[in-house]
């Protein structure tokens, strides 16, 4: 018997793939860290998703609802949406594995771009199918990039709007474009992490384009705006059948009673909200044109992050800023792994962070001109 026999091994293709690596939270001996590296809001969630999260406290013992009705009910109240519609899970990220388990198997092709999210095709290749990779236009997904990419064995597409790490999104009329000449079984993902923060008015998240359709889905997130990063929250909006589908092979509490009441608490908080948006989008601002002054090129974004890239001397300018600014407490997100070599992902921050950080580039740039 060979030694592969006397051990389980996994089945084939797990071990292909490259596990999720997150952002870096922690400075060696730096007195004080701002953590800039994971699209955090600065401001924390509501004061009233912190009352109810401390309110759950008090029955623990109970298991939480599994449909996580309070959540939504709350959900549909703010978007005008029916909760048949909706389903909550843990994060986006279980929302987006739930799609590929139920829709996606070998044989299969499923279409992501190539600055997307990293975990597509992570949960692509776990449901055992192949992830097909295009290209984007100036860090933007290309339409006519993904159907050209379509064939029969086309069951998915990923779209990230606004994407991450670019921050960059894609017009409601290019969506529309792409949706309609997709074939009727294959499912357009629309993931609109960051939606809250977009303020253009030829975006959509993706209701319209659900409310009409039997192949596509919108998931949205918590961590982002409301703040609820350590809760895990995401919801899925999507045709009935679908939902319906994905309800059959979740976990039966896989939301926490915490989660589900902060969560309700948070985006009822409809004034909290917009109090982060618009500090986000002053410092959005605020940023991006300095340091545009600096040199540096930025790549245009509607959330809550920027993408940076650095002039290339030798391809390891990006590196370089990395370590200066970990040093001085700044810690930003290296994205290689998006195909960014030369560029580094930074969160808006607290002014203080904000501010911080200017002068910590400044420094550096000034000492390796």
């Amino acid at each position: 018997m060979s030694i592969e026999m006397m051990k389980p091994v996994p089945r084939p293709g797990i071990l292909d793939i490259a596990a999720y690596v997150p952002g870096k939270e922690h400075a060696p001996g730096v007195a004080k860290v701002y953590k800039l590296s994971s699209n955090e809001t600065p401001l924390g969630p509501s004061p009233k998703a912190i009352e109810a999260f401390r309110a759950a406290a008090e029955q623990l013992e109970r298991y939480p609802d599994g449909q996580a009705m309070e959540l939504r009910e709350a959900i549909a109240a703010v978007h005008g949406l029916n909760t048949a519609n909706l389903l909550c899970g843990n994060g986006s990220d279980e929302l987006l594995g739930l799609l590929c388990q139920v829709y996606l198997g070998a044989g299969d092709e499923a279409i992501i771009t190539e600055h997307g999210f990293l975990v597509y095709k992570i949960q692509i290749m776990a449901a055992g199918a192949t992830p097909v990779t295009v290209k984007e236009r100036e860090q933007t997904v290309d339409v006519d990039q993904i159907l050209a990419a379509v064939t029969n064995k086309t069951k998915m597409v990923f779209i990230a709007n606004p994407g991450n790490p670019t921050g960059t999104y894609v017009p409601v009329s290019e969506i529309r474009r792409l949706h309609a000449n997709l074939p009727k079984n294959v499912v357009l993902v629309l993931d609109a992490a960051y939606a809250e923060y977009v303020r253009r008015n030829d975006y959509e998240a993706g209701v319209e384009l659900v409310s009409s359709n039997a192949n596509v889905v919108m998931t949205r997130t918590f961590s982002k705006v409301y703040g609820l990063a350590a809760l895990r929250v995401g919801w899925i909006y999507g045709p009935s059948e679908m939902i319906d589908a994905l309800n059959r092979v979740r976990g039966p509490f896989n939301l926490n009673s915490a989660a589900i009441a902060a969560g309700a608490a948070a985006i009822r908080d409809q004034a909290f909200t917009q109090h982060v948006v618009a500090f986000n989008q002053t410092w959005l601002d605020r940023l991006t044109a300095e340091l545009q002054a600096m040199g540096l090129r930025v790549t245009p974004s509607v959330t809550n992050f920027l993408l940076i890239h650095f002039p290339d001397l030798d391809g390891k300018r990006a590196a370089d800023a990395d370590e200066f600014l970990t040093s001085r407490g700044y810690i930003l997100r290296a994205v290689r792994g998006y195909g960014f070599a030369n560029a580094l992902r930074m969160s808006i921050g607290t002014e203080e962070a904000n501010i911080g950080f200017l002068q910590a580039l400044r420094e550096f740039l000034g000492r390796t001109a």
